[in-house]
């Protein structure tokens, strides 16, 4: 396998062999994909079951092969518009620095390598706070592909909800 390393001038994940090997998936009509390094595996819909006092983009926890995992909706956390599970949507089980999480995404695409000519760094008008999770663009021939940090997406202490308190502020779960 081709050691990573982090491109000084774009500030992008690149692999020795100058290409990023992704899983792409579709948020709402927008396309986005991970580094395959930290997908472990990809699943169809399942029970999830509601945690109740947390954060609103957090679906709960599912049971994947007698391992709890949490599981947020990735297009909640993203701001992208909720719709209806399909039978195209899955849960991406990726391996995060707090474990393993679930992602709840529309549907995955496929599996590229991606050459590191193609990919540059997001615009400073598109690269605020909100969007923490954008690394780079992927510039394909049919269409665009923001490539997210899992970082940015996944709270970094392993924190995924809060409650709230008696006096009606929220506090860590």
């Amino acid at each position: 396998m081709a050691a990573r390393t982090i491109d000084p001038v774009t500030s992008t994940e690149t692999h020795s062999n100058n290409e990023e090997h992704v899983v792409i998936f579709r948020l709402g009509q927008e396309y986005y994909a991970i580094d395959i390094q930290t997908v472990q595996e990809i699943v169809r819909m399942q029970a999830i079951t509601a945690i109740p006092g947390t954060d609103f983009w957090v679906e709960g926890i599912t049971n994947l092969r007698g391992r709890v995992v949490p599981v947020i909706d990735l297009r909640k956390r993203c701001n992208v518009t909720v719709s209806d599970y399909t039978p195209e949507t899955r849960i991406v089980v990726v391996s995060s620095a707090t474990g393993m999480v679930g992602i709840i995404v529309d549907a995955v695409s496929e599996v590229m390598r991606i050459p590191a000519d193609q990919v540059e760094v997001p615009s400073s008008v598109v690269n605020v706070s909100e969007n923490a999770y954008l690394r780079a663009i992927a510039k394909l021939d049919d269409r665009l592909v923001s490539l997210m940090d899992l970082d940015g997406v996944l709270p970094g202490d392993g924190n995924y909800g809060s409650r709230v308190d008696g006096d009606g502020s929220a506090v860590a779960a």
